[in-house]
């Protein structure tokens, strides 16, 4: 039951998110908005699999958790899980209508819908390998929650996010629409500010996480960050 909630709940997601695309650019002949929404929809079915198959328990957790996240986190999952896409699907909208910024090449387009199904890939390699990939930062106890050092895990210490940011980055040049950037540059902000929260929310409530911090030293790129 949960699963399908949570498959019911990103459905809805998606056909608001091309809802606000499409009405906002006055057209439904847009080529590379309906490219952006198939790898979506192929994207959001492999995630919903790898948790049913992976952790079926996980679906729970990431529909109802317990309301004990972090204060500061709730704000920020409204601003990158809702607001800040549908923002993003506006502007790209409008531009599109009114064609405030020059054409992106076909070429570039492609390997940013590349890009987004790469980021997809990562995010579903980071959900197999952790089964504790909650929506919201908190330590889950309840759970049993340890730290994850397998899959990923082993390369940077926030995967999801990592693959997020690629997916940000990619989506204005994937949708021909480069003052999406706007909005974009916003939530890479805010990403960025929310990485860091649960990072040292992690370093403080989960036991062995600094440890792990020690070995694996770059939270979301490798060599930089």
């Amino acid at each position: 039951m949960a699963l399908l909630r949570q498959a019911s709940r990103l459905l809805v997601l998606t056909v608001a998110y091309g809802a606000a695309l499409f009405g906002a650019a006055g057209t439904w002949r847009w080529p590379a908005a309906w490219a952006f929404i198939t790898v979506t929809v192929a994207l959001t079915t492999a995630y919903v699999l790898v948790v049913a198959r992976s952790h079926p328990d996980l679906a729970q957790e990431r529909v109802a958790p317990p309301p004990d996240a972090k204060r500061w986190d709730r704000p920020l999952v409204v601003v990158l899980g809702i607001i800040g896409p549908l923002v993003t699907a506006v502007t790209a909208g409008l531009d599109e209508r009114f064609e405030w910024s020059g054409e992106v090449s076909t070429p570039v387009q492609a390997a940013s819908l590349l890009a987004i199904a790469a980021s997809g890939g990562f995010t579903s390699w980071a959900v197999s390998a952790n089964r504790f990939f909650s929506a919201v930062v908190r330590i889950q106890r309840d759970r049993g929650h340890r730290v994850v050092q397998s899959g990923p895990y082993t390369i940077v210490r926030h995967p999801g996010y990592a693959a997020s940011l690629l997916h940000m980055i990619a989506t204005p040049l994937a949708l021909d629409a480069v003052w999406a950037f706007l909005p974009v540059s916003v939530l890479a902000v805010t990403l960025i500010v929310r990485t860091r929260l649960e990072d040292e929310a992690l370093q403080k409530g989960l036991e062995g996480y600094a440890a792990y911090a020690g070995r694996v030293r770059y939270r979301l790129i490798p060599a930089v960050w």
